[in-house]
């Protein structure tokens, strides 16, 4: 089959070539809607912040001593109770009134229609002038063969069975270019750009809620109750026991390198869980479970350390 070389300079080069101006004004276009940077809240900052400093004690507290942990450990639970990090620290007891009288709420869900809004509507014009226009046409040929499989994908509007599967057609090359261009965008715009063709898709399926989140909104758009989130952390926290990174770490190296035999390690394991129960006032004697699997590991740490020398 062979094509008309005007299919190429009339049809082929033009779509491509409108979508690409589209894309930049429509980059254009959302960046002066954006307006600018609205400042961050300094006590909505503060709310996250201080979950994100419980998390990094929770994950990270090996790498501090036992009486730092358990002091910090100790303040945030308290801060965490008392709600001190609060925005607004006695609305936890008061009644939540309509989200929709929120003006903060209100602005961030109409920022996001907006922005949806100019993503939708110029890939709604170019697919329907493609369809009205240019409806039913061959316009370029793939230079590797494809099987039967993307024959849906890359013939769209044109129902034949007996066409190559390498031949595109007029509303594909609009959805290869849709999702091909994006390399350009970001030679052309730059990194961050608004013609991102996987958020046109999100927006169409959101249809205004995906952008509507922020540091106190849930990802459906809600506000979220801080305190709850607060209490549920501090409860997280109480939960988490220090364990000591550097602890016995020079007998564990000695121990590495042969200078002392593995049962020291051993010893230094029951004094630690007779410790850990003395503190805990239960009185009650180490099970046997408790005792024999350090000496179980012990003995194993010996067997190995036989087999090298072997």
């Amino acid at each position: 089959m062979l094509l008309d070389p005007a299919i190429r300079d009339w049809v082929l080069i033009p779509i491509m070539i409108v979508m690409v101006l589209v894309g930049v004004v429509r980059h254009q276009v959302t960046v002066l809607l954006n307006g600018t940077p609205k400042k961050a809240d300094l006590k909505s900052a503060r709310e996250t912040k201080a979950l994100q400093r419980c998390g990094l004690l929770r994950a990270h507290g090996m790498h501090i001593p036992e009486h730092a942990f358990h002091g910090r450990k100790a303040f945030i639970s308290e801060a965490f109770e008392k709600g001190t990090y609060l925005k607004e620290p006695n609305a936890g007891n008061k009644p939540r009134g309509n989200v929709m009288q929120d003006p903060a709420y209100v602005e961030t869900m109409m920022d996001g229609m907006k922005k949806n809004m100019m993503n939708i509507v110029p890939q709604t014009v170019i697919m329907g002038w493609i369809n009205f226009f240019f409806s039913g046409f061959v316009l370029v040929r793939l230079p590797f063969p494809l099987t039967v499989r993307f024959k849906g994908m890359l013939q769209r509007g044109v129902e034949t069975n007996d066409m190559d599967v390498s031949w595109v057609s007029s509303l594909s090359w609009y959805f290869l270019n849709l999702f091909g261009l994006q390399s350009v965008f970001t030679l052309i715009l730059g990194s961050g750009h608004a013609a991102d063709a996987m958020r046109d898709m999100q927006a169409m399926s959101t249809m205004g809620m995906g952008n509507a989140s922020g540091p106190n909104l849930s990802p459906t758009g809600q506000p979220q109750d801080m305190h709850k989130i607060f209490l549920a952390e501090k409860e997280n926290l109480d939960l988490t026991e220090h364990e000591w990174g550097l602890e016995n770490v020079e007998t564990r190296l000695l121990v590495k390198y042969g200078k002392k035999p593995a049962s020291v390690l051993l010893d230094q394991k029951k004094e630690k869980i007779a410790r850990l129960a003395g503190r805990q006032g239960t009185g009650a004697s180490l099970s046997p479970a408790a005792v024999a699997a350090p000496s179980a590991a012990a003995a194993a740490a010996s067997r190995k350390k036989g087999r090298r020398q072997v």
